[in-house]
This record gives structure tokens, C-alpha cells and sequence, in this order.
């Protein structure tokens, strides 16, 4: 282990020496002669090499001999900080900017992961939940992650520029979410990201109810509506407070044993052309269909045992994680 001491403490020891120079240089002029003030001026401009007047007219040996002294220690401890300084300074440039470049590297090796942009209020209560939940997320934001998000993959510049969001693999991405503060922000990045990545599943906030079509016209999958759910699901809470209560256990909480999960499937499913009582997913896997998604978006809910599936449907099911990951294996062979 390196005995030398850090930067920091480096500075707060030449500082505590430059301190310690002037109360002693204070104290030997008082010694020769001098009011306080004067010995005080006099250690400043010898100290820092100002240039001044001396303060005495006619110097005996002993004042020459004393601020020879001071001129030799107090300029050797000043400028001894100044160098800690100034080592500060670069040092601390030259860390931020090669965790930077450790961050972009790690950035670059990642494929099918999460774009967030935007770590306001939204944007940072998101990540951490997609962070609960094991999901590899890059965050692009003007500004450095916040404290709660330590250790997160950020790329620091405006996401509305195309050349950020490649920063961020968007062209390698799975999903983005553009959580901005403003519409015309989500936008443009919208618009930006749907030319960059053709196949990326976009997810769009809309701060105003009249943003919700232009959104979709840009390019969003699915465009959030922050306050439109807020107040959702108050009213839920009115109406039917322990079903609310119930989904929101379901859906947020990592330790229950039940929960609800989704498969997509494809044209190489073993489940596709068969119906959902052929493929005896209630027996196999130990799931419940709750409903299964079409490929035109509509939702078939309770779905009849007789329903055939087909390579564009989404089944939403409702068992353990143990089971869950049966029925994902079941049906994607």
C-alpha cells in the first residue's frame, strides 16, 4: 500500500504550513520591533514575494537575517501548495475523464439493453425500479446521476442530439424510454431514436394531453401520460382500494410468489397453431392465463381453452417465478 499521501490531504497540509509560516513570521517580526500589523504586512509581502517597501526604513542584521529566513520557508511552503493544487485539479480532471472512458467502453459492449432519457424526477424512479428488477440501463442527462443511482451507466450530454444517443448504443438497444421534462424534447428525441434503430421499442412521456398523437406520429409504441395515471389510479384507490392495492403487490414487489409476467411469442413457438388447451399450460407449467395480446393490440381476456395462438401474441400469465419461467421455456422451446 502507497504511503504518500492523497492530493487533498497534500493541500490541507501545505495550507495548514503556510498558516503555520505566517503566525511564526508574525511573531518573530513582533520580536524585532514591530506592532502587530506591521509584522503581519511584513510576513504577507515577504511571504507571497509582493515586492512592497519593507516596513522599516534602516533593517538591522538581525530583520536582513530573519527575512531571509521567511523569504526561503515561506516561499518553498507556498509554492509547495500551489503544486498541490494545481496537482488536484488535474488529477481530479484526469479521473473524471478516464471513468468516462471506462463507462463508454462498458457502453459499447452492451446489446438489447435500456436507454432512459432524462433523470428528472420520472426518469431517476424509473431506472431505479428497471435497476430492481435486474435490467442493464444507460442514461443519457445533461447532468451526473443522482445519489441514489451510484455506479449507473450515464452518458452526460443532450439527448436530442443524435450523436449522444449513439454514445448510449442506441443503434444496439432494445428499448428506449424518453422521460424529459418537456414535449418538444421527447419529441425530437423520439423522432431522432425511430431513425437511428428501426426494430427499438420506444416508450415516450407526454406532459400534455395534445402531445399523446404527435408522439405516436414520431415513432412511439406507447406514449405515458405521468399525471393521467397518477390520477387513475387515485381513483382506483376510491373505488377499489384492495384490488389496487393487490395489482400493485403483484406487479412492484420482487419477494411475492406470485406475480404476473408476459411471453412473446414467435413463428418458432410450439405453441403457435396449437390452442391454448392443446398446449395444457395449466398442467405443464402450473401459470393461469389471464389474457393473450393479438397482433392487431387487442386483448383477448379469459381466453377460451379453443383459442389457437399464433406467432404474433403476447400471453400474459399469473403464477410463481418458478413456474413462470416453465411456461417461458414451454413456450419458446
Amino acid at each position: 500500500m502507497s504511503l504518500r499521501p492523497s492530493p487533498w490531504m497534500r493541500v490541507r497540509l501545505g495550507l495548514s504550513s503556510v498558516g503555520a509560516v505566517v503566525a511564526l513570521s508574525t511573531a518573530g517580526y513582533t520580536l524585532l520591533g514591530l506592532s502587530l500589523l506591521d509584522a503581519l504586512y511584513q510576513t504577507v509581502i515577504t511571504v507571497f514575494s509582493v515586492g512592497f517597501r519593507e516596513v522599516v526604513d534602516v533593517p538591522t542584521s538581525a530583520f536582513k537575517a530573519f527575512t531571509i529566513g521567511v523569504v526561503l520557508f515561506g516561499t518553498a511552503t507556498v509554492l509547495l501548495t500551489l503544486t498541490s493544487m494545481i496537482d488536484v485539479v488535474i488529477e481530479g480532471r484526469l479521473s473524471e475523464e478516464m471513468r468516462r472512458r471506462r463507462m463508454q467502453q462498458r457502453v459499447d459492449r452492451l446489446h438489447g439493453h435500456i436507454v432512459v432519457c432524462g433523470l428528472g424526477r420520472v426518469g431517476a424512479d424509473l431506472v431505479a425500479e428497471l435497476r430492481k428488477q435486474n435490467q442493464t440501463v444507460v442514461a443519457v442527462d445533461l447532468a451526473p446521476e443522482p445519489l441514489g443511482l451510484v455506479g449507473l451507466e450515464t452518458v452526460l450530454g443532450d439527448a436530442t442530439h443524435d450523436a449522444v444517443l449513439i454514445q448510449a448504443g442506441i443503434e444496439r438497444a432494445a428499448t428506449l424510454v424518453v422521460a424529459m421534462d418537456t414535449d418538444a424534447a421527447n419529441l425530437y428525441v423520439t423522432l431522432s431514436a425511430r431513425a437511428l434503430n428501426k426494430q427499438l421499442f420506444i416508450v415516450a412521456r407526454a406532459n400534455e394531453a395534445n402531445a399523446e398523437p404527435k408522439l405516436f406520429h414520431a415513432g412511439a409504441d406507447r406514449v405515458v401520460n405521468p399525471h393521467h395515471i397518477s390520477s387513475t389510479r387515485m381513483a382506483a384507490l376510491v373505488t377499489q382500494p384492495h384490488v389496487a392495492d393487490f395489482l400493485d403487490v403483484v406487479m412492484h414487489d420482487r419477494e411475492l410468489e406470485v406475480r404476473l409476467a408476459e411471453i412473446v411469442l414467435d413463428e418458432r413457438s410450439p405453441f403457435v397453431g396449437r390452442t391454448l388447451g392443446e398446449c395444457k399450460v395449466r398442467e405443464r407449467s402450473g401459470c393461469t392465463v389471464v389474457a393473450i395480446r393479438r397482433g392487431d393490440g387487442s386483448f383477448d381476456t379469459n381466453p377460451d381453452l379453443r383459442a389457437p395462438l399464433h406467432g404474433d401474441d403476447v400471453v400474459i400469465a399469473l403464477g410463481t417465478g418458478e413456474h413462470l419461467e416453465s411456461l417461458r421455456q414451454l413456450a419458446l422451446g
